[in-house]
């Protein structure tokens, strides 16, 4: 770099001496001559002070130490053990030449030891962690503030470039940012099965009385056409409350306009919905379904695997979950239990007016993190980097997880160069669809993503209602107070909402138990500290 600025600058003083000779023979040029000679001097400054910034550039980010090994602890939502995880991590590790250590805690017990792993101090370098744990835990200063790495670096300029800045400044904690999500939120819309609409003689619900009116025929009737009355149910969910916010996305239809956590009321006031009449309206309409018996009798008990394999094994009709790639998942599923797989995407019925876009789960660098800066540039960073490692992200690893040979899987054929998804290793007969970052939701697009063109067209009207039917919702903050009772409160909410539900106490008698345990007092302490 050195050697070139001199070469630049000898070349630019050659040059301005032999204008300045040829100009001495005539004196009508001696003006314009020593003009060009200024000129050719400013230019000569201006580029050398060009090299010198861009050289310290270069050796700016040379000196972000390159890290050795990196830890990480991610859920389910990276490809699995079963699932080719090992070549995943050999072909990040080739990819990046730093050795990769993946905790991967069983999908529906990932929180659980997210917690012990904090409690216990013993942290990995980078985790993800999903919204309400991710304002606590920047809250109690176990995370690292990367603003000022984020600010200016290649992966802002891509996540801008893409108009997705505010996706970015949402995530923001009093102007810090203490983590990055690679994609949007997305959120869950209810899938119902045509073939069980049509067998009951139905169309695809408006309204909440025409929703309950299809689930009972679901439950009473033979809506799978096996002759028989009375043994599928109308809906299941992974519980009657979730346990993430947005909390109702799995029950939307009963919860409407309820909100069982805190939340920020347009006039910027803070407020907690399960104090609120909508709240106790929601709790008896759920009662009223589960002592029905449209609702699946296992619900309280249930994890998301259960529900979806329930639902594939055409136990019950109705199944509100993810939108875009889990349209195809689901499908696929059906299908290979040898089932319809046409689902129709409600768009939400009247009562509940918009779907809720969940704040996309974190990508975090602990702050016991030796090498936060190292650890942003060669992991959080390439994660988008629109090439290679992002491919990787996106949809695995080639020869394992997806091809670009002519075969035929799962009953589709393709040609040479045709860029699709392989079969899936623990369920056979079903395709990828993808890796950890689903492609119609990523912050910063792949460079020629070879896999759009192969978008199924269910993942995307799913994925188009959800879009053109969604709030996002409210990024939980974090006080003294929501440290010191959340958890407790939470607690009780949940054994409240399974009580109700469940027929064992009355939307009275829980109120009055929130009251007398404490619940009451512990809401009021939070909503102030969130509206000081």
């Amino acid at each position: 770099m050195k050697k070139k600025v001199l070469s630049t600058l000898l070349a630019l003083t050659m040059t301005a001496s032999v204008l300045t000779a040829c100009g001495s023979s005539d004196s009508t040029n001696t003006e314009t001559t020593t003009e060009t000679t200024e000129e050719a001097a400013e230019e000569t400054a201006e580029t050398t002070e060009e090299a010198e910034a861009t050289e310290e550039t270069a050796e700016a980010e040379t000196d972000v130490e390159k890290p050795e090994k990196i830890t990480m602890m991610v859920d389910g939502t990276l490809v699995t053990q079963e699932n080719g995880r090992d070549e995943f991590e050999a072909a990040w590790e080739a990819l990046t030449g730093i050795d990769l250590e993946i905790n991967q805690p069983d999908h529906d017990a990932y929180y659980d030891q997210v917690g012990q792993v904090f409690a216990s101090g013993d942290l990995p370098d980078v985790i993800l962690l999903d919204s309400t744990r991710y304002t606590s835990y920047a809250s109690m200063g176990v995370l690292a503030d990367i603003t000022d790495i984020y600010e200016g670096s290649d992966l802002q300029a891509r996540v801008s470039a893409a108009g997705n800045d505010a996706l970015i400044e949402g995530i923001k904690i009093d102007g810090r940012l203490y983590g990055f999500t690679p994609t949007r939120g997305n959120g869950c819309v209810t899938y119902v099965k045509k073939a069980w609409l049509d067998n009951c003689g139905l169309e695809a619900p408006t309204t909440y009385d025409e929703y309950v009116a299809m689930l009972e025929a679901f439950t009473t009737g033979d809506p799978d056409g096996n002759g028989v009355d009375g043994d599928t149910y109308g809906v299941s969910a992974a519980g009657f409350i979730g346990g993430e916010a947005p909390y109702v996305n799995y029950l939307p239809e009963f919860y409407q306009d309820a909100y069982p956590g805190f939340y920020q009321k347009e006039d910027g006031t803070w407020a907690d919905g399960f104090t609120e009449d909508a709240m106790k309206e929601a709790l008896q309409r759920i009662a009223d379904a589960n002592a029905a018996g449209i609702i699946d009798p296992e619900t309280l008990t249930n994890g998301t695997s259960d529900c979806r394999n329930k639902f594939y094994e055409d136990k019950f009709g109705v199944f509100t979950y993810w939108a875009g790639t889990w349209a195809t998942n689901l499908k696929t599923n059906l299908e290979a239990n040898g089932l319809d797989g046409e689902l129709v995407a409600l768009e939400p019925i009247a009562e509940v007016g918009n779907y809720i876009e969940r704040i996309a789960p974190v990508w975090c660098i602990t702050a016991s993190c030796s090498n936060v800066e190292g650890v942003y540039k060669y992991f959080i960073e390439t994660m988008l980097d629109g090439g290679d490692v992002q491919m990787l992200w996106q949809y695995g690893v080639e020869g394992v997880h997806w091809s670009t040979a002519a075969e035929e899987v799962c009953g589709n054929t393709y040609a040479e160069g045709e860029f699709h998804m392989l079969e899936n290793l623990e369920k056979e007969g079903t395709q990828y669809t993808k890796n950890h970052l689903d492609p119609n939701l990523v912050l910063a697009p792949l460079d020629n993503d070879p896999g759009a063109a192969a978008i199924a067209d269910e993942n995307k009207a799913s994925a188009e209602t959800f879009a053109a039917n969604s709030v996002v919702a409210d990024l939980p903050i974090s006080t003294d107070a929501m440290q010191q009772y959340n958890g407790d409160l939470t607690t009780l909410k949940n054994e409240l909402v399974a009580n109700v539900a469940q027929g064992k106490i009355t939307v009275d008698e829980a109120y009055a138990q929130f009251e007398s345990e404490g619940g009451a007092e512990w809401s009021q302490a939070i909503v102030d500290s969130l509206n000081q």
